[in-house]
Order: structure tokens, then sequence, then C-alpha cells
């Protein structure tokens, strides 16, 4: 029913395309724009994935993160990591193209016709028409082709995900097994012998610390270090000197008014009694009064909402959830919930809403972002346009400082007196150090090769982040050496004395455990907790992983771990329950999140039996590019 109600996925991206605003955006470099059209960054079976593709695929994560309100780091666009992981999305949807080609599943015109025509963002008074269609996607830049190509993949891929879900089943038995020993609980008390506690008890000589000494003395290298002098050349130093005018915020406000209606979005929630056209007038009559009946009973105590939402709305998402619908904006909904639902204030509860699916009661529970009107958005304008006009600049004049840099290499004052920039220095720093200070490997490669520590020349100008540029140089060096005996004396005897610790309290731990019951159960344990899989009570993952490996045929039961560094822990088990709450709605809803588990279990091991088929390169002179620049 939600779907009915709500877009789809793919509708909720296109409707979301058409509202972007370009700043929001324009915090990460196109930087590849350099590359060409035809570089490759993995080919799956031969066929190749192209750059474009790839930027394009960035394009839509980016906007996707917009749509759903979630900050945008940008540095988080350069990171290896990212792209690794955009790359292998695309590699995972070409595969699973090919495999739907191999294996026909097929899509038919009809199927097609039949949802796009269905799709909310193209209708009208619960009607499709081709003017709203045509102008959704002449927004967004798709031809018919392109859009119908697009939609038909999603659903060639749905396809196969509703085939993977129909082939997972749970026998019953193993279903109430395994709610059983889900919802169990033990009685769990511990007892730890903490390895600092048993520091003072050690006995390190001088000469413990000095055999350490001479047998690893490769531990106690010093690395080779540097100091370095630099200059950093920002977006962020160009802004404050770029100016825009009214007229330039009017303007551009006009040429793009249609983009900021409808930018204000809602967040509420709702409770459904199902009634479609097609019902009679005396059903239709009864789901009204039984809808007029939940209302009234919210009325007397509005905080039952939720839970009312949960045990009478008939729109099956939502009410797993106390009827939240989450975020969505003006054309999302079908025009009656719409209509209503802007009208209210946050924390406001609707009359009976009727629409083509029935009869909603609607709760507001959040407003996000502001509304169309230029004094609303005049700051935010005139924010972009300066954004843009900065960049343009940046571009221009990081040309230029790229090109001092290498020109006048011998030394940063002729850029940092060009473009007025501090020179900075740093202290002592070692190939290690690079997170510390720069967190920039590509610069740190750059300042510590031969080079650069003979010639003590600039390094070329460098992207140490987004829209930031540095040329730095090596001004000393320090050669690769072995510290001295006295300087590393004391931390040698610290690690000493713990490990020395560490192998007593293991020892003491694992005499205890072994001691009787009737020793065991006068050591002074901690409180008894009861606890379940989920709800640990504070206890670490390694107790409870202890607590539940643990045997039950005779309590109370007892076990010990060495606890990495921390010393050792004794735990007991001293009785274990079955809650009687497993009723027939918990049952349900147990097993519908392990279906859902088990299915995307399915899912995953299908992917990967993909790829392991399959013939996948990737690139990697690509990466190693995009990171140095």
């Amino acid at each position: 029913m939600l779907e009915k109600v709500r877009l789809g996925p793919t509708g909720k991206k296109i409707l979301m395309i058409g509202t972007m605003i370009p700043f929001l955006l324009l915090g990460v470099d196109g930087y590849l724009n350099k590359f060409s059209n035809d570089l490759t960054v993995a080919t799956v079976n031969k066929a190749k994935i192209t750059l474009p593709e790839y930027n394009r695929a960035i394009e839509n994560v980016k906007k996707r993160m917009v749509s759903e309100n979630k900050k945008v780091d940008p540095a988080m666009f350069d990171s290896f990591e990212f792209k690794e992981s955009i790359v292998d999305g695309i590699i995972t949807k070409q595969l699973l193209n090919e495999d739907i080609k191999k294996t026909k599943f097929k899509i038919s015109d009809q199927q097609l016709s039949q949802y796009i025509v269905g799709m909310p963002e193209f209708q009208k008074d619960g009607k499709f028409l081709q003017e709203l269609y045509d102008k959704v996607l002449k927004n967004n830049q798709l031809t018919p082709k392109k859009f119908e190509e697009s939609i038909r993949n999603d659903l060639l891929i749905q396809q196969v995900r509703n085939g993977l879900q129909k082939l997972t089943f749970i026998p019953p038995n193993n279903l109430a097994e395994t709610l059983k020993a889900t919802s169990q609980q033990r009685e769990v008390s511990i007892v730890e012998f903490k390895t600092k506690d048993y520091m003072s008890k050690t006995n390190v000589t001088e000469k413990d610390t000095q055999v350490f000494y001479d047998q690893n003395k490769e531990k106690f290298a010093a690395p080779e270090q540097i100091k370095a002098e630099f200059v950093v050349f920002s977006l962020a130093s160009i802004l404050p000197s770029i100016n825009i005018t009214e007229e330039e915020v009017k303007a551009f406000y006009k040429s793009n008014s249609e983009k900021y209606q409808g930018q204000q979005q809602r967040e509420a929630s709702h409770i459904l009694i199902a009634a479609s056209k097609n019902t009679s007038p005396a059903d239709k009559a009864k789901a009204k009064a039984r809808a007029e009946d939940i209302l009234s009973q919210i009325k007397k105590n509005p905080k039952s909402f939720e839970e009312l939402a949960t045990k009478y709305s008939q729109d099956p998402e939502s009410t797993k959830k106390g009827g939240e619908l989450g975020a969505f904006g003006r054309g999302m909904m079908v025009k009656p919930f719409e209509d209503a639902v802007f009208l209210m204030k946050i924390n406001d509860i609707s009359n009976i809403v009727e629409s083509d699916f029935g009869f909603h009661i609607i709760k507001l529970t959040k407003i996000i972002g502001e509304n169309g009107s230029y004094e609303t958005l005049r700051p935010q304008i005139k924010a972009e346009l300066i954004y843009q006009k900065g960049q343009e600049k940046y571009i221009t004049l990081a040309d230029e400082f790229s090109n001092k840099v290498y020109e006048q290499s011998s030394s940063l004052d002729a850029v940092s007196k060009k473009f007025n920039l501090p020179i900075q220095k740093t202290d002592w720093l070692s190939r290690s150090d690079s997170d510390k200070f720069f967190k920039n490997e590509a610069l740190m490669n750059a300042l510590f090769i031969k080079e650069s520590i003979k010639d003590r020349r600039n390094t070329e100008s460098i992207e140490l982040t987004p829209n930031n540029l540095v040329s730095a140089r090596v001004v000393d060096y320090k050669a690769k050496s072995t510290r001295l005996f006295t300087d590393v004396k004391k931390d040698i005897e610290d690690y000493l004395k713990f490990e020395s610790a560490k192998k007593m309290v293991a020892s003491e731990g694992e005499v205890a455990l072994k001691l009787t019951s009737d020793s065991l159960h006068k050591i002074d344990w901690q409180p008894l907790l009861v606890v379940d899989r989920k709800n640990t009570k504070g206890l670490s993952d390694a107790v409870i992983k202890e607590a539940f490996k643990l045997s039950t045929e005779k309590l109370p039961s007892y076990g010990g771990f060495i606890d990495g560094n921390n010393g050792y822990v004794i735990v007991k088990v001293n009785k274990i329950t079955f809650p009687n709450d497993a009723n027939e709605e918990n049952k349900k809803a147990f097993e519908s999140d392990y279906l859902e588990a088990l299915s995307s279990e399915y899912l995953s091991a299908y992917l990967k039996g993909l790829k392991a088929k399959a013939s996948v390169s990737v690139n990697q002179k690509f990466f190693e590019t995009t990171q140095k620049n």
C-alpha cells in the first residue's frame, strides 16, 4: 500500500534531481576532467567501464546525499575507499545486467508502460499527464528512450531480488529453535584480574632491559626525518574578495525559479484505513467510521498516535515504524494528503483526510528547509554565486600557482609574495607523521624522494584536499639511526613489566578457574546481571560471547578467557530463563527480520558468485593518478 501512496526509489530520485541546488554539490572539484573520456576505469568480461560512467555514478551519490539531507564532507569524495566503492558498485551492476540477459529475465513493454504511467510524479488528480512526463524528463536532461531504459533496468534488477527472496525458506522447527536461542536470557556475573594491578608485583632489572635492547635493536630504529616549509593556496582565501550585486542575485533567482519551488520538505506519520476507488459505498462508510473512532482516541490521548498506528494502520510499511513516512516534498504524495500536510504545523494532528487509497489521520513531526521565496533564498543564492565566481578565479590562479612553484623551484619566496601566502614551517617529520600533519601521502612521498632531500627544491603543486593546493620544500634532514639505550631504557622497562604482569594475571586467573565451586563462590564477584544477546547491560562483547558459549547442563557454570592486554576474566552463568513475551506479533516480526537477513545473505552470496566467475580487471593506475592530483 505504501508504494502506491509514496514514490518508489526511482520516482523519488527523478523528482529530487529537479530540485537540486548546484551550490550544495560544488564542494568537490572536477579533478578528473583532464582525463580522456575514453579512459578505462575497469573491465568486466571485456566490457569497459569508462570515466564518464564513473563520474555519473559519483554525481548520483552526491545528489542522493543532498536529497537525504546528509552533511557532505568534500574530503570523503577524494578518498581511495570512496572511489573504490563507486567502481565496485558499477562492476556489480554490470555483472547483474549480464546475468539478467543470460537468464532471460524480461520486462515487457506493457509492464514498463504500466509502471511509468502509474508513477505519481507524472500524474495530476490521479491521471497520467504526457505534458508532465515530458517536463520532468526535460528538466532532468533525459530522453524518453534513456529514461525508459533506466526504469526497465531497475525493474529487471528488482525482479532478480524478488526471485531470491522467494527462495528464502525457514523450516518451522528451525525458526522456533532460533527464536528460543535468540530470546534466551542468562544471569551472569564476572570477576576481573586486571593487568595494571599486577605491574607493581613485577621485577625487571637493568640487565633485563639491556639484554632486550641488544636483542631487538631493529625495534629502536629512528626513521629518517625532515623539516619542511610550505605554502597553501586555497579557494577559502579567495572567497572574501568576491563581490556579488543584488541584481546578480535577483537575475539568478529569476532564471532558476523552477528549481526552488517545492524545496521545503515535511516529515510525517499517518494512520491509513484502506478504501480504494472500487470499494462499495457501504464498506467505505465503515472504513471512514473506523478512522473517526481512531481519531477520537487520539484526540483524548495524542501520545497514543504511534501505538494506534502500529495497531490499526493498513499501510504495511509505515505500520512497522509507528506510521512514520520519512521526509517528502511537494509532488511526492497524493494531492489530498499533500494539501493537508503542507498546511499543518509541527505536532498537529489532522482531521480525516480522504484520498484514492482510503482515509488518513496525519501527524506532522518535522519541517525541513525553507520555502522558495526570494527573501528566504537570497543568502543561499548569494553564497552560491560567490562560490561559483570564487571557484572560477581559483581555477585560473591555480595554474599560475603551479607554474610559479615550478619555475622558481629553489625557494617559496616568489610564490609567497605573488599570492600573499605565509610560508609555514614544520617540526621534524617522519613519513609516518603524514597522518598527524599533512594527511597527504602524495606530498610526503614528494618530500622524501632523494632529489627533494638533496636539492632542496619545491615540490610540484599538490592537491592537499579539494580546493587546496600546497607546495613544500625540505629545509633540514636527519638520516635513519638507532636510538640510544639511555633514551629508550624507561620504555623497555615499562614494556617488560607489562608483559610480565600479563603472564602473572593469566596464570592466577587460570588457577582461580580450577578452584572448587565452594572456593569460587567466595570470590568477590561483580553484581549479577540478566542479559541477552541484544541487551548486554554494558558487558563487553567478549564477556557475552563467553557467557553464551558456556554449557548450562549444570549450573552455576564457569569459564575464563584472556581479555587482550586488559587481563583475565572469569565468567559465571548462574541460571537461564526464556521470556514468555514471544507472542504471535513478536514471532511474526522475528520471522520477517530473519527472512530479510537470510535474503540479504542469499543476495550477497549470489553477487560473490557472479564476481568469482567473471573476469574483472580494475585500472589501479587510475586510482594512483587521481590520488596524486
